[in-house]
């Protein structure tokens, strides 16, 4: 393959021209993204003056939670294919179709997530959690799984708005949203000004209150801003369209089993490291709170990426959605190796925003050097997912998460944890190979895609 300077100067020129416009969409996004693993990070800043167990509990329940309703959320994902091309199109009425199905889909799902949810918590047990920590787990998971509708209502809204470029307030109602959960917190955690002392069952209800405050919030904007700027949105048929439904299905089945399997292997790791003891749990629930915060940014880019090039691709211009993908996938490279650097040099002084516990942080030097080696391939596997949605294709994640994560990285980790004795370190670098995998899988699949829309890398 020959050096071209000509074309890759052109290149260069096309990401810098798509720079502003993602930057201006991804901006409000990371930080809405940001605001949302915040909640989490609050809820375990907060218990952890609780102690090493509390901490364990927070985190376990929120890993299994989340891996059951992200399945719904990942549907909704199918938003962003059909909601932003219809919106480069300019068939604003389509865009405001999709959205009702969405609602009925959450309408339709939440109480069957709910259910894994209040039924499975016990079952936990089966796989060997520690029982101090399952006792303080059950009530959180039971308290977190009523804010199952609102969180899946607040999703079908956030894609609509993402996708048609109405960012700002997706960001605003999560960066208020923990303000709601922090007090919350204060309120039932402690007991503080006359509420009841819940402890970790406290910092659960917190978080459904500001999930049911985010739905609201995104619910009363759309509203709002129809009535402010008529759009036809309290105009089109509420009635269920099976033939759309079928679509968003097809679309969202394949991004919820890739992100439910990507959740699922950390939630299945989380499950793994409460058979070690309670320090290393609290430690990989810590290191695994920093990775995700780091892992918004790529993960809003993906975003963008995918409304940036579903767009271009409706208005039919595929040069312009390669570029949009390219300008993501450069952001994101160069954060995350930002990130792994800071992971390096600095990971004890991180450790302790969080915990002055010696047995924890004696655990978590070694996660969060583990971490900063796996940070590049998140943020290029996160982007590139993204990406392909935006083009349609939501099939490709969905086998490499398959791959990657749950024959390779899961099972490498466990023969390093448990049989190679090396404990939390082991099962974190298993989950790295997995990422490494799916990172090139996913990478390749883009590849092909932008050189098929005409643009080179």
């Amino acid at each position: 393959m020959t050096f071209d300077r000509g074309r890759w100067a052109e290149g260069l020129r096309g990401i810098g021209s798509e720079l502003r416009p993602t930057l201006g969409l991804a901006g409000p996004v990371i930080a809405a993204e940001l605001g949302w693993v915040g909640m989490g990070v609050v809820d375990t800043m907060i218990v952890g003056r609780l102690g090493a167990e509390a901490v364990g509990a927070v985190g376990l329940g929120s890993v299994v939670f989340f891996t059951v309703a992200v399945f719904g959320l990942g549907l909704m994902l199918g938003l962003d294919t059909l909601v932003s091309q219809a919106f480069g199109a300019g068939n604003i009425d389509d865009c405001h179709h999709s959205l009702f199905q969405g609602v009925y889909l959450a309408a339709a799902l939440s109480p069957l997530l709910m259910a894994v949810v209040i039924v499975g918590a016990p079952w936990l047990a089966w796989v060997g959690v520690n029982p101090e920590v399952l006792r303080e787990s059950i009530p959180y998971l039971r308290a977190t799984a009523w804010g199952t509708f609102p969180l899946l209502i607040y999703a079908a809204f956030r894609r609509y708005l993402q996708a048609t470029g109405r960012v700002r307030p997706v960001m605003l109602a999560l960066l208020s949203a923990n303000a709601i959960n922090a007090a919350g917190n204060w309120l039932l955690v402690f007991g503080n000004l006359g509420a009841p002392r819940m402890g970790v069952e406290g910092a659960g209800w917190a978080t459904t209150a500001s999930r049911l405050y985010l739905a609201l919030a995104l619910v009363g904007y759309t509203v709002w801003h129809d009535r402010k700027y008529p759009a036809g949105l309290l105009n089109t048929a509420w009635r269920p369209d099976p033939a759309r439904l079928r679509r968003l299905l097809g679309l969202g089945l394949p991004a919820a089993l890739h992100v439910t399997l990507e959740v699922g292997v950390f939630a299945a790791a989380t499950a793994l490291a409460a058979r070690l003891d309670t320090a290393s749990l609290a430690a990989h629930q810590v290191v695994l709170n920093m990775s995700s915060v780091t892992f918004m940014i790529p993960f809003g880019l993906a975003s963008a990426g995918a409304v940036r090039v579903g767009q271009a691709l409706g208005r039919r211009e595929p040069a312009a959605a390669a570029r949009a993908g390219w300008t993501t996938l450069a952001l994101a490279v160069g954060f995350m190796a930002t990130a792994a650097v800071v992971f390096a040099l600095a990971p004890r002084a991180i450790l302790r925003s969080f915990t002055d516990d010696p047995r924890v942080l004696a655990v978590g030097v070694g996660l969060m050097y583990v971490a900063a080696g796996f940070q590049l391939f998140d943020g290029i596997q996160g982007v590139t997912t993204g990406n392909l949605r935006g083009a349609g294709d939501t099939k490709t994640p969905m086998a490499a998460g398959l791959l990657a994560h749950w024959v390779l990285g899961l099972p490498v980790g466990y023969v390093l944890a448990f049989p190679a004795g090396l404990g939390a370190v082991g099962l974190w670098l298993g989950l790295s190979l997995g990422l490494v995998a799916a990172s090139a899988v996913v990478l390749r699949a883009w590849v092909r895609t932008a050189r098929s829309m005409g643009v080179r890398e």
